[in-house]
């Protein structure tokens, strides 16, 4: 689910503008995993552009506020999701914590990091959703803290249907500003993708791991 459907093609613009979103259906990136990819997403991009960091943001709040109602606090994923979940809890006038991707192995041995009390309501921040694995395995550290997650807003999502699978099955609900299909369509109206590469890239979405082989 997208916030609004304006607001998500602009936000797929600023994406593409600053290359955060990069497309080479041509001339793939090679993923961790080894799958070949004609998209790579880095939002973080986001954060070197004043404008676009404070349209996110307001983005971001809008949303919280829209489908989850005003939280106790705002809980940023670690990495992507630190920054911009501070950014979010600062527009809210909110407390902020984060989730480290493991507990400490020295120190208190937190993997949720800032003050909280249990029984608080937290709205969780992140920046891009894969598969929704490292989403939801913070989302479990916050629910063993015994903190009540409302839900999670990201930036971007490639719509993988392991992503919604993963997400229903933990019973988190989730929404995001933009996503793959309105990246696509604002790709293609801006000339930055053939009609071809559209064929191409829709593909890959469906199937990844045989895209190209």
């Amino acid at each position: 689910m997208i916030l609004n459907e304006d607001k998500a093609l602009k936000v797929a613009e600023f994406l593409l503008q600053i290359k955060a979103i990069k497309l080479r259906p041509n001339d793939p990136f090679t993923w961790a995993s080894g799958f070949k990819s004609p998209i790579y997403c880095d939002n973080r991009v986001t954060l070197s552009y004043p404008q676009i960091r404070t349209f996110i943001r307001q983005g971001y709040a809008e949303a919280v506020i829209e489908y989850f109602g005003k939280p106790d606090a705002i809980a940023g994923v670690a990495t992507g999701g630190i920054a911009q979940g501070a950014l979010v809890a600062q527009e809210l006038g909110l407390p902020f914590i984060y989730v480290r991707s493991e507990a400490k192995s020295h120190g208190m041995g937190n993997q949720v990091e800032g003050y909280f009390e249990k029984g608080q309501k937290v709205v969780v921040i992140e920046d891009l959703i894969s598969t929704g694995g490292s989403s939801l395995k913070a989302i479990e550290a916050l629910r063993d803290a015994e903190l009540e997650v409302k839900g999670l807003i990201a930036i971007f999502t490639y719509g993988f249907d392991i992503a919604h699978n993963n997400f229903a099955d933990a019973e988190c609900p989730y929404i995001t500003l933009t996503n793959y299909e309105v990246m696509l369509t604002k790709a293609l109206a801006t000339n930055l993708i053939s009609k071809e590469d559209l064929s191409s890239l829709q593909d890959w979405r469906k199937d990844p791991s045989n895209w190209k082989k």
